[in-house]
C-alpha cells in the first residue's frame, strides 16, 4: 500500500483523535523508502551525498571540527557538482528543471539526520520530513524531478530537535537551478554568478564552534560574533571592473539582516526565494530573514581598480519588543571571551568588494526578467475567510495556533485539498499573560515546505520606518519574514503531490522546540 493511501485511511477513521488533532498512523513515523533504487525511475543526474564529521582551517593555529557534507558525481553533466575548497559548507549543486534525480544519501554523524531541498516542489518522501531520519551509517534514496524555476535553492539537515546544531555546525549547501526562460536572458554566468553564504558563528580560543550555553539562548535563538560568508571570516570578494549575478542565502540560525551598501547606491534585486522576478526592482536596502534568498545585479564597472565597496548590515528597530530588558536578562551570553555578541538589528560588516583592473562582461540589465505565473487570487477556494496561523510565545515556549510540533499529527485546519488555490494568514504575535507572555515577541521567519507561494499583502504601521521598505514581495516565495506584530498574506496552489509536509519558524532554535507543524494535502 502506498504512503498516501496509509494517510487516506487514516483520514477515514484509522487514525486517533487527540486534543482536536488527527494522528496519521504510528507507523509512518518511521516509515520511508527501502535504501534501494526505484528500477522504474530514470534518472539524468545521479550522485552520492554524505553528510559526516570533518575539519577545516579557518583560522590561524587549531582546525576547527564541523559537520560536512561530500558528494560524487557518478552520472550526469560535469557541471553539475561544484565542490568547494577549504570550507565546512557542502557542495554546490548545479541541476536544470526537467531532470530527474537520484541522490545516494549516507548518514555518518552520531545523531539521526535527513536532508530537506528547501523550496523544491517534491513528493513528501523526498522532502526531509524528520519521520524519515535515518540513524548513523544508514542509508536514504532520494528520486525526483526537478519542478521549480530557475532560481537558488539550498538543503540542510532536518531532523526535529536536531537542526539547528547540525547546520551550525556545518550541514547546508547551495542549489542552483536553471531553465530555458533564465538562459535565453543571458545573465551573468561562470565567474560572474557567484553564491554568497551568509552566516554568523561563535568560536572558543581554540578555534572550535560554540552553541547554546543557556536557555535564554535557545528561546531568543542562537546569536554569533563572527559574520562568516562561504565559511571564511573577514570575507572579501575579489572582482574585475564587471558585472555579477550575486546570489545570497542567510543561512544563519537567527540573524536577520539589513543589506546596503556603503555607497548608499541600491541594490537592483533580480530574483527571490523562487527565481526571478518579472522586473527588476531597486531597493536602498533589503531584509533578509533566515532562509530567504536574493539574486542581485551588481555592476562593478563604474568604479576604480583598487576601490574598496562594503556590504553592510545596517542598524534596525523591532527585531524584539524586550529591548533593554531583553538584553539584561542575555547579558551572561552577550560576551565570549571578551567578544561581545551583537544584537539583532545592530550594524555589522558583512563582506569586501576589492576592485580589480581588469575589464569583465557588461551586459545590459534586463527590463523584463521572466513570466511567473502567477496565482489568481481571485480563484482561491477561501477568497473570503483565509486560514490563520498564529506565531507565538505562550510561557516561553514558541507555539503555531497554540500548538506544537507532533511527528505525524495535523489538525483540521491543517488539512487541505490536492489542487486547491487558498489564501494563508501568517501572524506574529504574542499571546502570553502578564508580562513576559506580553513582552516576549520576537521575530518569525516562516518557511512552507513543498511549494512556492506569492505574497499578496503586508501589514505596516508606526514603527516599522526602519525596516519597511526593505521587503522584497514580488517574487515567488518559500520563506517570509514575519516581524513582531506583523501578518503577512500568502497565496498558495497545492499541486501534483499527496501527503504530509511541514511549515515552521525558521530561527532553528524555535523550529526545535517545537515551532512546527504539519499540514496534509489530500485528494
Amino acid at each position: 500500500m502506498k504512503r498516501r493511501d496509509f494517510i487516506g485511511l487514516a483520514l477515514a477513521g484509522g487514525a486517533g483523535i487527540l486534543l482536536g488533532e488527527f494522528l496519521v498512523p504510528k507507523i509512518l513515523r518511521r516509515q520511508r523508502p527501502k535504501p534501494t533504487a526505484n528500477p522504474s525511475f530514470h534518472p539524468d543526474v545521479e550522485l552520492e551525498l554524505s553528510a559526516g564529521p570533518s575539519e577545516v582551517q579557518i583560522f590561524t593555529g587549531a582546525p576547527t571540527r564541523v559537520r560536512k557534507y561530500h558528494a560524487r558525481l557518478l552520472k550526469g553533466p560535469s557541471e553539475t557538482l561544484q565542490v568547494l575548497e577549504d570550507t565546512y559548507l557542502g557542495p554546490v549543486l548545479r541541476l536544470k528543471k526537467g531532470q530527474k534525480i537520484r541522490i545516494y544519501f549516507t548518514n555518518y554523524i552520531p545523531q539521526d539526520t535527513i536532508t530537506h531541498w528547501h523550496g523544491l516542489h517534491v513528493p513528501p518522501e523526498d522532502d526531509g520530513h524528520p519521520r524519515f531520519a535515518i540513524r548513523k551509517v544508514e542509508k536514504y534514496i532520494y528520486e525526483f524531478e526537478i519542478k521549480n524555476r530557475a532560481g537558488t535553492y539550498w538543503f540542510h539537515p532536518h531532523p526535529h530537535g536536531l537542526t539547528g546544531p547540525q547546520v551550525y555546525r556545518g550541514l547546508a549547501g547551495l542549489l542552483l537551478i536553471t531553465d530555458d526562460e533564465e538562459q535565453d536572458l543571458k545573465l551573468p554566468s561562470g565567474e560572474f554568478d557567484i553564491p554568497l553564504v551568509i552566516q554568523d558563528r561563535i568560536f572558543d580560543g581554540n578555534n572550535q564552534l560554540v552553541y547554546l550555553t543557556s536557555r535564554m539562548e535557545r528561546i531568543w535563538g542562537f546569536l554569533g560574533n563572527r559574520v562568516l560568508v562561504n565559511g571564511k571570516p573577514d570575507f572579501t570578494l575579489q572582482v574585475r571592473r564587471s558585472v555579477y549575478r550575486l546570489r545570497i542565502l542567510n543561512g544563519s540560525n537567527s540573524r536577520i539582516y539589513k543589506l546596503a551598501w556603503s555607497d548608499r547606491r541600491p541594490l537592483v534585486v533580480i530574483g527571490t526565494d523562487g527565481g526571478l522576478l518579472e522586473r527588476p526592482v531597486m531597493k536602498n536596502y533589503l531584509m533578509l530573514g533566515p532562509a530567504e534568498r536574493v539574486d542581485l545585479w551588481a555592476d562593478f564597472t563604474r568604479y576604480n581598480e583598487g576601490d574598496t565597496l562594503v556590504l553592510k548590515s545596517l542598524p534596525f528597530s523591532g527585531a524584539s519588543s524586550m529591548g533593554m530588558m531583553g538584553r539584561g536578562m542575555t547579558g551572561r551570553r552577550r560576551r565570549r571571551g571578551g567578544n561581545r555578541v551583537p544584537q539583532n538589528g545592530e550594524e555589522l560588516e558583512i563582506l569586501r568588494v576589492k576592485i580589480g583592473w581588469k575589464p569583465g562582461i557588461k551586459p545590459k540589465l534586463p527590463e523584463h526578467l521572466s513570466n511567473p505565473g502567477w496565482h489568481n487570487i481571485k480563484e482561491a477556494l477561501n477568497l473570503n475567510s483565509p486560514r490563520r496561523f498564529v506565531f507565538a510565545m505562550r510561557r516561553m515556549r514558541p507555539t503555531i495556533n497554540g500548538r506544537s510540533f507532533r511527528m505525524t499529527a495535523v489538525a483540521d485546519d491543517e488539512i487541505v485539498r490536492l489542487g486547491n488555490l487558498e489564501i494563508w494568514d501568517l501572524v506574529n504575535s504574542s499571546t502570553g499573560r502578564g508580562m513576559m507572555g506580553g513582552m516576549m515577541q520576537m521575530p518569525h521567519p516562516v518557511h512552507i515546505h513543498g511549494l512556492q507561494f506569492q505574497v499578496v499583502e503586508r501589514t505596516t504601521s508606526a514603527g516599522w520606518e526602519t525596516i519597511k521598505e526593505g521587503f522584497v514581495d514580488n517574487g515567488w516565495k518559500d520563506t517570509v519574514l514575519l516581524m513582531p506584530g506583523m501578518r503577512v498574506r500568502v497565496l498558495l496552489k497545492f499541486e501534483d503531490f499527496e501527503g504530509l509536509y511541514l511549515y515552521h519558524c525558521h530561527n532553528l532554535e524555535h523550529e526545535d522546540m517545537g515551532m512546527m507543524r504539519n499540514y496534509l494535502v489530500k485528494a
